[in-house]
């Protein structure tokens, strides 16, 4: 049995207007294909090229909601921070009380910030399918 040289060695030079171009583009990236020459090679050999389709609402949605899950990750890492800074001061009578009560309100916030990025995770586990 004879081995094959699959090394594509021969090149065609073809040349587009930009406008042209932008279309081949445009199909490229919406295809499938990972490099440009496998797209053309697809289309110009009749083989199947699979394109996606992606609803724009379902990315914008997704794309705050990385926002807000960021947003919510940096309000959690600030006030962590900060109740760090008032353990410090611990040895202020005035700071013992209000250090409790915030206490609680940390770990309502840390819950809270865990409920919006498990729910976070699940619409995009499910957006990702």
């Amino acid at each position: 049995m004879e081995d094959k040289n699959l090394n594509r060695t021969k090149r065609i030079i073809c040349r587009l207007t930009p406008g042209e171009f932008a279309k081949i583009e445009k199909k490229w990236k919406a295809s499938t294909c990972r490099k440009l020459s496998e797209y053309i090679r697809r289309s110009l050999f009749d083989k199947p090229v699979v394109t996606t389709y992606r609803n724009s609402s379902q990315d914008d949605l997704l794309a705050e909601l990385t926002k807000l899950r960021n947003e919510l990750n940096a309000v959690g890492n600030n006030f962590n921070q900060a109740v760090k800074k008032l353990h410090t001061l611990s040895q202020i009578a005035e700071f013992k009380s209000w250090l409790i009560a915030y206490e609680v309100e940390k770990k309502i916030l840390q819950n809270k910030v865990d409920e919006v990025r498990n729910n976070i995770k699940k619409i995009l586990e499910i957006w990702l399918q």
